[in-house]
């Protein structure tokens, strides 16, 4: 464990300040327990510095350097020793066994997406012997029992041909990034598409006639459906229509914060009825109240009471970066002022104030602090089972109704 880690676990137990009892029980459950992240990343290596400043200074595009910036936090955990080593402890250090990796950039181009499977495709096979990637439910359950991570992936857009020939042709690509590996994909990503409205549009406009038939191929396919960037009338649409659980993979409950990313009791109810879950998430400006570990707790306790703990999975949306990562990024040129990216263009909110986020907010809910979710759990009064089933059961179960569901044609 580094400073990095110890520093978060210490702003954490400040916080919490469970009992010796509760935090050691919390510590041995977890230990004992499958924990499989609804939806993540595993930690991230840092740049190499000195070569990226070289494609800089080269003149590089924008879109040059973002996609080597991406390509060398995904893979040198595998190709370069000092960054695996850290990152594996890391993992280690946070006790998740397996993640649903998100590896599959936000769009819904086939080669945009495939850029970031490759690279987690990659850097898997090179780690296989501490961290596979998973095919089916099964592998991830095997990895656990022989003490390794696992990788099970998904993908922030389904991938669409826009040669509009027939349906079936356009969603021909859905199977095909399923036999790469795709698990799970999001039907929209914040701005609206041809499948439905995302969550940053005002109009919640809900699904389109083609989403719906989007919505039954992916179930047909065997690749769960996540709403968790679609608007509301999206998410509540998606539930009614799939045939299979689906999910919220990183949200919240908007009852507690009001913000456009969390879902409202009627989409949480929705969700549970289809044997889905929400997974909650680690952004303060998402959960709103104290914006830290106790605000994650109160929405894991909320939607327990509202749809059982059948229905609630831990999706962080945060990672763990190399302790080498900002000494790295010094050696940078300086680079001019960029727009906004696309999939950035977020309705303004008071929410959306960086400032509100402190310090002490993010390193409560650090990534490395999984141990702590369940000791906080713990003391929220939650049983052993119901722990179990939000530590990763319930993000099991699921996949295993996707997987076990699918039909070849």
């Amino acid at each position: 464990m580094n400073e990095t880690i110890r520093q978060a676990r210490q702003v954490a137990l400040d916080i919490l300040k469970p009992s010796q009892k509760d935090l050691e029980h919390g510590l041995e459950l977890h230990k004992n327990s499958l924990v499989f992240e609804s939806y993540g990343f595993s930690p991230s290596a840092a740049i190499d510095g000195d070569r990226a400043a070289e494609v800089i200074n080269a003149g590089a595009s924008d879109a040059e350097i973002d996609d080597m910036f991406e390509d060398m936090m995904m893979t040198r955990k595998a190709t370069d020793p000092v960054e695996r080593e850290e990152v594996l402890m890391a993992w280690d250090e946070a006790g998740v066994d397996c993640i649903f990796q998100n590896a599959g950039q936000e769009h819904d181009d086939p080669l945009t997406i495939m850029k970031r499977l490759a690279r987690f495709t990659y850097a898997a096979d090179l780690l296989r012997d501490r961290a596979p990637r998973c095919a089916a439910p099964d592998e991830i359950v095997q990895a656990w029992k022989e003490g390794k991570h696992s990788f099970y992936f998904s993908s922030n857009g389904v991938p669409l041909l826009y040669h509009w020939v027939s349906k079936p042709d356009e969603m021909r690509y859905i199977r095909l990034f399923f036999q790469l590996g795709i698990r799970m994909m999001h039907i929209t990503y914040n701005r609206r598409n041809l499948i439905g409205d995302g969550c940053g549009e005002a109009a919640n406009g809900g699904l389109s006639d083609f989403g719906r038939d989007v919505i039954k191929e992916m179930n047909r396919v065997g690749v769960i459906v996540d709403v968790a960037h679609s608007g509301h009338k999206t998410s509540l649409e998606a539930a009614q229509v799939s045939d299979r659980p689906m999910v919220s993979s990183h949200s919240g409950a908007h009852a507690l914060s009001g913000h456009f990313r969390c879902k409202t009791d009627e989409i949480l109810k929705a969700i549970a009825a289809t044997g889905g879950y929400c997974g909650v998430c680690c952004i303060p400006r998402f959960l709103g109240g104290s914006g830290d570990i106790s605000a994650f707790l109160d929405h894991i306790m909320y939607m327990v009471k509202l749809v059982g703990a059948e229905s609630v999975a831990i999706g962080t949306d945060v990672g763990y970066q190399s302790s080498n990562a900002e000494a790295e990024y010094k050696k940078l040129p300086q680079r001019p002022k960029r727009r906004e990216p696309w999939r950035s263009l977020w309705p303004g909110t008071d929410w959306e104030d960086r400032k509100w986020t402190t310090p002490q907010q993010r390193l409560s809910m650090a990534w490395t602090n999984w141990p702590l979710f369940t000791v906080g759990m713990v003391q929220r009064g939650l049983s052993d089972t119901q722990i179990q089933q939000i530590l990763g059961l319930n993000c099991l179960r699921v996949a295993k109704a996707n997987w076990d569901g699918r039909k070849e044609f």
